[in-house]
C-alpha cells in the first residue's frame, strides 16, 4: 500500500485552454490509475491548506503576500516569472503544498513508507521569493523543511528527474548540508541552470549534484548516471528520507522536452530510488509530481512509477 494525494480542487488553477500545465494533466493521471485497478493498493488522501508558519519556512513573507494580492486582483501572470495564474491559483497552490505535508505526515507517522502526490501547480522552479516556470510554491522544499522542523530528520535526499533543472529547490538548499539535491536534466533547456560545476556553497558544498544531459537521452543513459553517480552518493549519505521531484516531461514524446525515457525506464529508476532509500534502513519515500505535458505519456509513466512504489513496499 502507498498513499495517493489527489484533489479535484487542483483543477481550479486555470492557466488557459492551450497552456501545457493545465487541469487535464491530473484528470488523465486519475483516469489512467482508476482504469488500471491500482487504487485497490492505495490509500487516497485529500488536500488541506498549508499553515502560514510552515509556508514561511521556505518562502519570504513579502512573496507570499505578493502571490495572494496578484491572484486576488486576477493578474493573468505572476509578476515574478512565467507562471499563469487566476483568482483561485493561490488557494490551489496552498492546498497542494498542504496536501504534500499531510501525505508526508502520514508516511512519517505510520507503517506505510511511501506516497505519491498528484498535485498542481508544480513547484521545483520556485525559489524563496520568485515563482517561475509554472511554479508558485516549492512543494518539495516545503516537505524537506517540514521533515527537518517537525521530525528532526537530519538527512534528506531530493532526487529530481524532471527534464528541466530544479533551480528553485537548488537555490533554497544550496548552503544546506542536511538536504542532498541531485538533478538529472536536459541541457541546454529552460531555465538554463544546473551546470555540473554547481555543487553547493559553504556548509552545503558537495551536497548538490547536477548531471546535465543532452537531447536524446534515453533509458540506458540515465540508468548509467544513477549507477555511477547517484547510487554511490546516496550510499555514502544514507538518507533518512527520500523526496522525488517526479517530472515526467523527461519521458519520450513530451512537447517540452527532448529525452527518450520510456515507462520501463521510469520503472527502473523507481526501483533504484527505492534501493537508495533503504541504505539508512528507513525506506521512506515521498514522490511529488512536477512536469509532464503529453497526457497519455504522463499518465502511463505515473502508473509505472506508482506500481513500482507499491511492489517495492
Amino acid at each position: 500500500m502507498i498513499y495517493f494525494l489527489y484533489d479535484e480542487l487542483f483543477s481550479k488553477h486555470e492557466t488557459g485552454e492551450f497552456h501545457p500545465e493545465n487541469p487535464k494533466r491530473l484528470t488523465a493521471i486519475y483516469n489512467k490509475l482508476k482504469s488500471s485497478g491500482i487504487f485497490k493498493n492505495v490509500i487516497k488522501l485529500k488536500s488541506e491548506r498549508i499553515k502560514y508558519e510552515s509556508l514561511k519556512r521556505v518562502h519570504d513573507p513579502l512573496y507570499i503576500e505578493k502571490v495572494e494580492v496578484e491572484c486576488m486582483r486576477e493578474y493573468p501572470l505572476l509578476s515574478t516569472g512565467d507562471t499563469n495564474i487566476c483568482s483561485s491559483s493561490n488557494d490551489v497552490a496552498l492546498h497542494a503544498a498542504g496536501g504534500v505535508l499531510k501525505t508526508l505526515d502520514m508516511i512519517l507517522n505510520s507503517e506505510i513508507n511511501r506516497g505519491f502526490c498528484s498535485v498542481r501547480p508544480p513547484g521545483h522552479h520556485a525559489s524563496a521569493d520568485i515563482g517561475m516556470g509554472f511554479c508558485i510554491y516549492n512543494n518539495i522544499a516545503l516537505a524537506a523543511e517540514h521533515a527537518k522542523s517537525n521530525y528532526n530528520i537530519e538527512k534528506i535526499m531530493v532526487i529530481d528527474f524532471d527534464v528541466h533543472h530544479g533551480n528553485g529547490t537548488q537555490d533554497i538548499f544550496y548552503e544546506d548540508n542536511s538536504v542532498f539535491f541531485i538533478s538529472t536534466h536536459q541541457h541546454p533547456l529552460y531555465p538554463g541552470t544546473g551546470s555540473s560545476s554547481e555543487k553547493g556553497k559553504g556548509r552545503g558544498k558537495g551536497f548538490t549534484i547536477n548531471v546535465p544531459m543532452k537531447k536524446g537521452t534515453g533509458n540506458d543513459d540515465v540508468i548509467s548516471v544513477f549507477n555511477e553517480i547517484i547510487m554511490p552518493a546516496a550510499k555514502k549519505f544514507r538518507p533518512e528520507l527520500t523526496l522525488i521531484s517526479a517530472g515526467f516531461d523527461s519521458r519520450k514524446d513530451d512537447p517540452l522536452g527532448g529525452f527518450l525515457i520510456d515507462d520501463d525506464g521510469f520503472r527502473e529508476l523507481t526501483k533504484m530510488i527505492i534501493e537508495l532509500s533503504e541504505y539508512s534502513g528507513s525506506g521512506k519515500i515521498l514522490s511529488i509530481l512536477e512536469g509532464g505535458y503529453n497526457h497519455d505519456g504522463l499518465s502511463s509513466a505515473v502508473l509505472s512509477h506508482m506500481e513500482e512504489l507499491i511492489s517495492g513496499s
